[in-house]
């Protein structure tokens, strides 16, 4: 069984690397158009500082040898970048104009860029200092020792692009955790369904030969058979029937009442104390006051007993088991310490989950059900306190306080 719990943890390492890797997938073929699209961007920014070249040096140096449709052919690439932010300035620093910048204050469009509202100005000159900062610059030279400078921002697509496979990595990280809750639902109420059915299904089978067994024990006594003997054999029938009881009230919810925590445990012990080999030491120290909780006994002693019977299995036929009650701000405590092999770091979580189990026999089960009672029934925590290979284990249970305490 504990090797289905490896495997699970195995492939679910192997579940996040293959996640990361297509994640990082993902992110560089998006980052790998981003860039391309980029370098597009700077190739039309560049033909687009090419014409501005032309235009200014035929307007300055009056040149009438250009043909009137080789400059309508360069004003319509000036007037085709209708979605990249421009600012041409000359070597001063002087913005000379602007396109696709939306102002602060709406004003008609300037074929030099001025005269413009005080606000666009400021508008302006801080652009212009953010993009002195960035590579996006291109120098154009008009005349020997004359130059202008062409400043330009991604365009407002690039900039969707470069956020997008971040959105799209967050709404498919939200639609996988909300699958995987909702499997992780569906499978707990599917595995408490089957728990709860089998608990109450166990506890049907028993009744019948629990009922034939205690017509038998009314016989007994007029076969001869001394009382002694019947009096051990009554204890272990009405075993049987607290067995079944506990079996019968997986599932349904149990009757709970202000307990004695001391009393519960001590009963538990004592029981157990007589049914462990004599080569184990079972010690008991319960709390100097009065530990009062909230519990249903039946079901709280059972999961004592088995914390005891794990750790007889854990210590193979010899050692020292020591069961202790104390209190905590908010309530009690019970601690059950052992001196056997101990559960390595990586296990002791999983030593909860249904069907786990280290021995050749069992079903691994108790430990489940010991959860459950205790954190679904009684409003408290049951976790592993300590433990390493070789060095023994400590389980730990918390229970609130009752409210009459």
């Amino acid at each position: 069984m504990a090797n289905i719990y490896d495997a699970r943890r195995y492939g679910k390492i192997a579940f996040l690397i293959a996640s990361a890797a297509v994640v990082a997938l993902f992110l560089y073929f998006s980052d790998s158009l981003i860039r391309d699209l980029s370098i597009v961007e700077r190739e039309r920014m560049q033909i687009w500082a090419d014409a501005t070249k032309e235009i200014v040096s035929a307007t300055t140096l009056a040149d009438d040898s250009a043909p009137a449709a080789d400059i309508d052919f360069l004003l319509s690439i000036i007037q085709s970048n209708t979605t990249i932010p421009v600012l041409l300035t000359d070597a001063d620093g002087n913005i000379l104009q602007q396109r696709n910048f939306t102002m602060p204050v709406a004003e008609p469009a300037s074929a030099i860029g001025l005269p413009y509202d005080s606000r666009n100005i400021e508008f302006l000159a801080k652009k212009l200092e953010k993009l002195r900062n960035s590579t996006n610059v291109i120098e154009i030279e008009i005349s020997p020792g004359v130059a202008q400078y062409l400043y330009y921002e991604d365009s407002t697509l690039l900039r969707r692009l470069s956020i997008y496979p971040y959105v799209q990595l967050m709404v498919m990280l939200a639609f996988i955790a909300v699958v995987y809750f909702a499997v992780l639902s569906t499978k707990k109420a599917e595995q408490n369904k089957v728990w709860v059915g089998l608990s109450k299904e166990t506890a049907h089978q028993l009744g019948t030969p629990i009922s034939s067994l205690m017509a038998w024990m009314e016989l007994l006594p007029d076969m001869g058979v001394d009382a002694d003997t019947l009096a051990e054999m009554n204890k272990d029938v009405n075993r049987l029937s607290t067995i079944a009881s506990r079996f019968s009230k997986i599932g349904s919810v149990p009757a709970m009442s202000p307990e004695n925590l001391n009393s519960i445990v001590g009963d538990a012990v004592s029981y157990m104390s007589t049914r462990i080999s004599p080569r184990i030491t079972l010690t008991y120290t319960p709390f100097a006051g009065i530990a009062s909780v909230n519990a249903c006994p039946p079901l709280l002693a059972w999961v004592i007993e088995n914390l005891i019977k794990n750790a007889v299995d854990a210590m193979n036929g010899s050692g020292a088991i020591d069961v202790t009650v104390g209190s905590t701000p908010l309530g009690a405590f019970i601690e059950v310490s052992d001196t056997g092999k101990g559960i390595s770091r990586k296990n002791q979580k999983t030593i909860f989950n249904p069907g786990y189990t280290t021995k050749s026999r069992g079903w691994g089960l108790g430990l489940t059900l010991a959860k459950r009672i205790v954190e679904q029934y009684h409003n408290g925590r049951i976790f592993v306190k300590q433990s390493a290979p070789g060095a023994g284990t400590t389980f730990r249970i918390e229970l609130p306080a009752s409210a009459t305490s």
